[in-house]
């Protein structure tokens, strides 16, 4: 084997890979962030806001808002998001997406992070209450010409105060708020009231199996394209 093909062989792994992860949507991609990012104490995370510090850490504590507000069971919550659904052939496609969100913070201790919460989408990590029906069923709510006979789904996603959270972020200042969590370098504000192991099958959908192949391609693509490109300089070096 050469140097070439060793690199050859890794720039396939890490397309397979590509590829496959593409298949299985952005769940599999916010589940390699959460099993990479690392947890780092609350302050350590304030301290890298106030120096400037572009780092995407996790930060954990309780879920905390002064205007939380209730749904129909008395929980009190600081977001809720709930997407009415129609099925399209194989997918469900989304008729209705409405947001509520107040301002929170997650707290541990005497400290505390807001959260940019406007910024949360594909990054929530919650048990999602699920109800289903057909398009007759509510008619007022979906396009006249839906088939009264069309599946419809109703999901719910929410975060209370009475949860505990991880947040996934770039520790900031905001001029209002203080410390702040945020989405950059790249990648989204991830939110999960799970255990990360939970929130990982959860994002996972049952399929474990290609979950393990995409970590093991991107893993092995990349090694076998660094060990392939230090072999040639080391090669090169000694030709010399």
């Amino acid at each position: 084997m050469t140097p070439l093909v060793l690199v050859l062989a890794g720039l396939i792994a890490l397309g397979a890979g590509w590829l496959l992860m593409r298949r299985l949507g952005s769940g599999a991609r916010i589940g390699r962030i959460l099993a990479a990012t690392p947890v780092v104490q609350m302050a350590q995370a304030i301290d890298a806001a106030r120096a400037g510090a572009a780092r995407y850490v996790a930060v954990g504590g309780r879920i905390d808002a002064t205007e939380e507000f209730e749904d129909d069971a008395g929980r009190p919550l600081v977001f809720r998001r709930t997407r009415l659904e129609l099925r399209r052939g194989s997918d469900w496609a989304t008729v209705e997406d409405r947001r509520e969100v107040v301002p929170f913070a997650i707290a541990g201790g005497l400290e505390s992070m807001a959260v940019d919460a406007a910024a949360l989408d594909e990054g929530l990590i919650v048990v999602t209450r699920e109800s289903e029906g057909t398009a007759g069923e509510i008619p007022d709510r979906l396009p006249a010409d839906t088939d009264p006979a069309t599946p419809v789904r109703l999901r719910v996603e929410y975060l209370s105060t009475i949860d505990h959270a991880l947040v996934l972020g770039v520790p900031a200042i905001d001029p209002d708020r203080g410390p702040i969590l945020r989405p950059g370098l790249g990648r989204p504000l991830v939110i999960t009231t799970l255990e990360p192991a939970e929130a990982m099958r959860l994002l996972a959908g049952g399929r474990r199996g290609a979950t393990v192949a995409i970590t093991v391609l991107l893993a092995g693509g990349l090694a076998a394209v660094g060990a392939g490109l230090v072999w040639a300089i080391a090669g090169a070096a000694v030709g010399r």
